[in-house]
C-alpha cells in the first residue's frame, strides 16, 4: 500500500480536471464517427486513467475516476435550450451509441484500476542466469559476489 503524502494528494486533485478533460472530450467524439468516435473516446479515458494511475498510484486514480464521473453525469443531463449531448432513444440513428459511450467508459475505468501494480514498479528485475546444457542453473537470482559467474555454454 503506497503511503498518503501531501504529494498523492496534490496528485489526486491534479487528476481530478484531467478526469474531467478526458469525460467531456469523450462526450463530445463519441458521436463523431460511427464506430470509430466510440472507440478513441474510450481509449482516451482507458490511456488517460491508466497514465495517472501509473503516475499517482490511488489516490490519482480516484481522482480521475471522479472526474470521468462527473462529467458523464453532468453532460447526459438535458441542458437549458433542450440539448442532449448524449442521446437515446427512437429519435436518434443510434441509438445504443450513448448506451455504449456511458457504460464502456465506465468499463474501462474498472479495466484501468485493474492493471497490475506491477507494471509500474520501476525497480529492475533481477538478472536470469540462462540454463546450462547439463540441466542446472536457470535461477532467477544472480550469482554471489564472491562466486565468479560462469557464461552459459553454446
Amino acid at each position: 500500500m503506497q503511503p498518503l503524502t501531501p504529494q498523492s494528494f496534490v496528485r489526486a486533485l491534479v487528476s481530478f480536471p484531467l478526469g474531467i478533460v478526458a469525460g467531456v472530450l469523450g462526450t463530445v467524439v463519441h458521436r463523431s464517427t460511427v464506430p470509430w468516435g466510440l472507440l478513441a473516446a474510450l481509449g482516451l479515458v482507458l490511456a488517460f486513467t491508466v497514465t495517472v494511475r501509473a503516475w499517482a498510484g490511488w489516490p490519482g486514480y480516484v481522482g480521475i475516476a471522479g472526474g470521468v464521473f462527473l462529467a458523464l453525469m453532468v453532460l447526459t443531463q438535458t441542458g437549458p435550450g433542450g440539448d442532449v449531448l448524449v442521446p437515446g432513444g427512437e429519435n436518434v440513428d443510434h441509438a445504443w451509441l450513448g448506451v455504449a459511450w456511458l457504460g464502456g467508459a465506465m468499463v474501462a475505468l474498472i479495466v484501468a484500476a485493474g492493471v497490475p501494480r506491477r507494471w509500474f514498479d520501476p525497480t529492475p528485475r533481477p538478472l536470469r542466469v540462462p540454463a546450462r546444457p547439463d540441466g542446472t542453473g536457470g535461477s532467477e537470482q544472480p550469482a554471489a559476489p564472491d562466486e565468479p559467474a560462469t557464461p552459459a555454454r553454446p
